[in-house]
């Protein structure tokens, strides 16, 4: 059984930086492309980056780029986002997926596995 657990989240300030990790099992970490989703209330989900296998090439949206880092550690079968510089609109919850091969269709990232998120509140 594939399980995605997130952690890291929680309630902090404009300018804060956290860092979530994403804990994989039951599956072949290093085969996986790893994305970071997120979900603003009465908002779709946006990806916000993501990690391939074999090279690690990376992706960010253009709301995050240059604020955040995602990495993995393939031997502990997790991945990382380092947030920096946080700001009110990164405020949401963040998910962890993973695919095999990744499908975009029509924008979307079709993603295997997924993990239930944590909850990242950026208030003064």
């Amino acid at each position: 059984q594939v399980q995605l657990v997130e952690s890291g989240g929680d309630l902090v300030q404009p300018g804060d930086s956290l860092r979530l990790s994403c804990a994989a099992s039951g599956l072949t970490f290093d085969s996986y492309l790893i994305a970071w989703f997120r979900q603003a209330p009465g908002k779709e989900r946006e990806v916000v980056s993501s990690i391939s296998t074999g090279d690690g090439s990376t992706y960010y949206s253009d709301s995050v780029k240059g604020r955040f880092t995602i990495s993995r550690d393939n031997a502990k079968n997790t991945a990382y986002l380092q947030m920096n510089n946080l700001k009110f609109e990164d405020t949401a919850t963040y998910y962890c997926a993973a695919t095999y091969n990744l499908e975009i269709v029509g924008g979307t990232w079709k993603m295997d596995y997924w993990g239930k998120g944590t909850l990242v509140t950026v208030s003064s």
